[in-house]
């Protein structure tokens, strides 16, 4: 009887002193600084590059840094929490993205601004699966889809945004205004956090244990994290495995986390509780969350590097092409928190993906015509999906869990949604380029001299050249066969879209049932025990 009632649900007997909204809402400010500062630098390279005499390699290594750090302290900050507090911890993590935004903002050279965005990155790796953690033991679980809805929000909305925004600061004051933004909503929310947040009791009973520190697994989990993700965001740049650099990562990568797990496999108290995955809901959710990841990052690629390269859009009409699926979301959200405790969440992950493979279907008859309103259409019914995927996920991952591994679940959560993204950033880039070659040396077989259409085209541009621009007959023929070269890139580029969004159809189209591989979850209100 005693063990039983101990492993009672805390809900039971604790509630936090503040309203539960308004924890929520305290939080989310800064999760969403957080997610901003993921995306808001991307359109400022060529700015940061020509201040700061740094070529255009030597100036993605602002984001590189970032995303390494950022991937680094996601699965190990749950542990962290539990050791020194997750209130302190959380605010720790608020006050170092602050400084750092600052130090940013006011670095003098790339190397400064590399080591301050690293340290920067550090600290936003803690702030999501604190705040998930934290709506997870302030809300009841049969609450708790409205309470991530706030955080999907936050979480979905701001790396949309974060393009948009950052073009128009750009345009209109300096590139290191992406970073002092920050300042005014980190003070605000260590000032609401400092009065709302509170630990649970049991976070001061793991606190008191004192187990001892796996520094072998630690520093392994460190190394993997930071190759992988470097080997990611670097490969298409350095040409993949043709590059020692990307290769020594990938070993590096493999051999790490192969020791890494067999060690937390077999030590006693481990930075990761592996054995977790041994649960299908984890182990299934987890792979859910890192497919969310890579749908979300990849069509967020697409679409605006398709209006800019093909269409010639402006880097900030392409930015408000995607941040238009962001208004549809601020509605959807709500409504998804709102369906999700009526409805079996395996059917609502299941017709987030259908939605999202919808979306991604219409996008295949993108050509030269595509008007700026089907572009944002494109995005809009993309973003449909993401809700009915994303608030389920988020409950699903909790369900039967003790309150104890909330932490280390909520960052094992957010690192697979990270590396998702990660992962179909790189896998788009590079099927882009892959494809493009190919279709252009399929187009480059059919304008070649005596190709009967080729010479058709040639001789009809460069009499046409002749009459309007004059010069020889020669330079005319040459000029024309330019101009069809140039046409034969467009629509190589172009042909290699269909491709990439047919294969990301297919990808999504496959995980449509994979939910129900799931075990259906207690229905809302009956308390799971957890072992």
């Amino acid at each position: 009887m005693a063990a039983a009632a101990a492993t009672l649900s805390f809900h039971e007997t604790w509630r936090p002193r503040a309203n539960p909204w308004l924890i929520a809402i305290t939080v989310t400010l800064a999760t969403f600084m957080e997610a901003l500062d993921t995306s808001i630098a991307n359109v400022a390279m060529p700015h940061i590059g020509g201040s700061l005499s740094a070529s255009r390699d030597e100036a993605t290594w602002v984001l590189t840094s970032y995303l390494v750090a950022n991937a680094v302290v996601l699965p190990i900050s749950g542990w962290i929490a539990n050791r020194i507090g997750r209130k302190r911890f959380y605010m720790s993590c608020v006050t170092l993205f602050t400084l750092t935004s600052l130090m940013c903002g006011l670095a003098p050279s790339l190397g400064v601004l590399v080591v301050c965005r690293v340290l920067q990155g550090a600290a936003g790796g803690g702030l999501q699966p604190s705040e998930q953690s934290i709506l997870a033991d302030t809300f009841p679980p049969e609450k708790r889809s409205m309470a991530f809805a706030v955080y999907g929000m936050a979480v979905v909305l701001a790396p949309v945004l974060g393009p948009t925004v950052g073009g128009w600061i750009v345009d209109n004051y300096s590139w290191r205004w992406i970073f002092f933004i920050n300042i005014p909503v980190g003070i605000l929310s260590l000032y609401l956090t400092n009065r709302v947040v509170e630990d649970p009791p049991y976070l001061a009973a793991i606190r008191k244990k004192r187990e001892s520190i796996d520094y072998w697994g630690l520093g392994l989990l460190v190394v993997t994290i930071a190759a992988l993700q470097t080997m990611l965001d670097k490969g298409q740049e350095e040409d993949w495995f043709s590059s020692r650099f990307i290769t020594t990562c990938f070993v590096v990568s493999a051999i790490g986390l192969s020791i890494f797990v067999w060690r937390q496999l077999h030590v006693e108290h481990p930075i990761l509780d592996l054995r977790l995955f041994k649960r299908r809901n984890v182990s299934t959710t987890m792979f859910v969350m890192f497919m969310v990841g890579v749908s979300l990052y990849s069509s967020t690629v697409l679409i605006p590097q398709f209006l800019q390269e093909i269409m010639g859009y402006s880097a900030e009409q392409a930015g408000m092409a995607v941040s238009s699926g962001g208004l549809a979301l601020m509605f959807l959200f709500p409504v998804a928190g709102a369906l999700a405790p009526k409805f079996d969440p395996r059917w609502l992950v299941a017709m987030g993906f259908s939605v999202t493979t919808f979306g991604l279907f219409r996008m295949t008859g993108l050509s030269l015509n595509t008007s700026f309103g089907t572009a944002v259409s494109w995005r809009v019914v993309i973003a449909l999906g993401l809700p009915f995927l994303f608030i389920p996920i988020n409950t699903l991952c909790y369900a039967g869990i003790p309150q104890e591994k909330y932490n280390e679940v909520s960052g094992l959560s957010a690192l697979m949604r990270n590396l998702g993204g990660s992962v179909g950033i790189s896998f788009v880039i590079t099927l882009l380029a892959r494809l493009t070659q190919k279709h252009m040396a399929m187009l480059g077989a059919h304008t070649a001299p005596g190709n009967g259409p080729f010479e058709a085209t040639r001789q009809g541009l460069a009499g046409a050249m002749h009459h309007q621009m004059g010069g020889s007959a020669g330079d005319a023929m040459y000029r024309a066969g330019a101009q069809i070269y140039g046409m034969a890139q467009l629509q190589a580029r172009l042909l290699s879209y269909v491709d990439a969004t047919w294969v990301m159809v297919a990808l999504t189209a496959i995980l449509i049932p994979l939910p129900f591989l799931m075990k259906r979850p207690a229905k809302a209100g009956k308390v799971v025990v957890g072992h």
